[in-house]
């Protein structure tokens, strides 16, 4: 009889057992596998929010199908009590796993509202938009001049809410005198700025920000992510380019960012610059004047005039030889690239065609007859009624 009864116990426990490994599977492939969502969220973990409450809210939204599953691996995994708040993009289909790994590693919000502080070739704007989670587009709120709007009152409110990402954007062909003065006019940045860097050693880039960050601490990370691309670039540069050291390839670069807006343009005006470097022809090149004329303080907002044509600079290429002493622009790395692996061209002249590019050539001959083309586009143009 004990034998019967000790016998029915163990098969009992084994098939306990076996239903508690069976289950302990199951909740694994739950918490590790493809979840329910169907459309991306935006997750907004409060400050203090307590992991109940956010994977209620993960399963209101549907994102997870048991709380007590995504509860349990947060804890079997050790991140139980380690949220960090923010507002967090989460896509479709991820999986409870993920959804703690991105909770939990803090970093700027990736969804929610965001202030971008963007700094431009012809002046700075703010925009204060938000994503749109189901779409990865972001719709724009508010949009203002810091230099000559007050601040309204939605970016007021918004931008000072811990989980609102501040970004800062840097375009190509901008000064560092821009860059600085353009900092200066953030709210939302600390500290002074001691000495402008020399030019062409800012990068050109979309920087995370904290409130409160120091303007200074923000340039030299814009220096250290040049000169990193620099460093890189001119390790895998082309053989027989007329630069001496990475700074002259850096000035040339900041010539090819200022002359063409066309990106698959780039390569082929370095050719241009290189090969008249190559045969000992001035440069000849209009913005590298302008910035003798301005140094960088601002946009000169007109054609260059023929006493300034004249002038001898430093940066004048139609007076001196050679490149200009320093870059006239802080150059984005694709343009960094054009100017260490140009196209292997034999033009030596370009001029604008009239569709936003420029139209090429290798003899004087050929490049007149595109400027008298571009002259006739350019009369054309004149008689067109204003609004047209």
């Amino acid at each position: 009889m004990w034998r019967h009864i000790v016998s029915n116990f163990l098969t009992v426990l084994i098939v306990v057992l076996v239903g508690l490994g069976a289950a302990a599977a199951w909740a694994k492939r739950q918490y590790n596998g493809p979840g329910p969502l169907t459309q991306a969220i935006c997750l907004r973990v409060e400050p203090g929010a307590s992991l109940t409450r956010v994977s209620n809210r993960l399963a209101e939204q549907g994102a997870i199908s048991a709380g007590y599953i995504f509860r349990a691996g947060a804890d079997y995994a050790g991140k139980a009590g380690s949220l960090k708040f923010g507002s967090y993009l989460i896509p479709a289909g991820a999986s409870m796993a993920s959804i703690i790994d991105t909770i939990t590693a803090g970093g700027p919000s990736s969804c929610g509202t965001e202030v971008n502080f963007r700094i431009g070739v012809t002046g700075t704007d703010v925009i204060l938009r938000e994503l749109d989670p189901a779409t990865g587009a972001y719709a724009e709120k508010v949009k203002f001049i810091p230099s000559a709007d007050p601040a309204p009152e939605a970016y007021l409110q918004e931008s000072v809410k811990p989980d609102t990402r501040l970004r800062v954007t840097l375009a190509e062909g901008a000064t560092s005198w821009q860059v600085v003065e353009a900092l200066k006019q953030a709210d939302f940045l600390t500290g002074t700025i001691s000495d402008i860097p020399a030019e062409g050693t800012l990068a050109p880039d979309s920087y995370d920000i904290t409130r409160d960050a120091e303007r200074a601490t923000i340039l030299a990370e814009m220096a250290r992510r040049q000169a990193l691309i620099l460093s890189d670039l001119w390790a895998a540069r082309a053989e027989g380019l007329p630069y001496a050291t990475p700074e002259q390839a850096l000035v040339m670069a900041s010539i090819v960012e200022k002359e063409t807006g066309v990106p698959e343009e780039r390569r082929r005006v370095a050719s241009v610059f290189v090969n008249r470097l190559i045969k000992g022809m001035r440069l000849q090149t209009d913005p590298a004047v302008i910035y003798g004329v301005t140094r960088g303080q601002g946009v000169l907002g007109r054609g260059l005039r023929q006493s300034e044509l004249k002038r001898e600079t430093p940066y004048n290429t139609y007076l001196i030889d050679g490149l200009p002493p320093t870059p006239i622009a802080n150059p984005g790395r694709a343009s960094i690239e054009a100017a260490l692996n140009p196209d292997t061209t034999e033009f030596l002249y370009f001029v604008a065609d009239g569709t936003g590019g420029h139209a090429f050539a290798a003899t004087l001959d050929e490049h007149n007859r595109n400027v008298a083309r571009w002259r006739a586009i350019e009369a054309e143009r004149a008689r067109q009624p204003q609004g047209n």
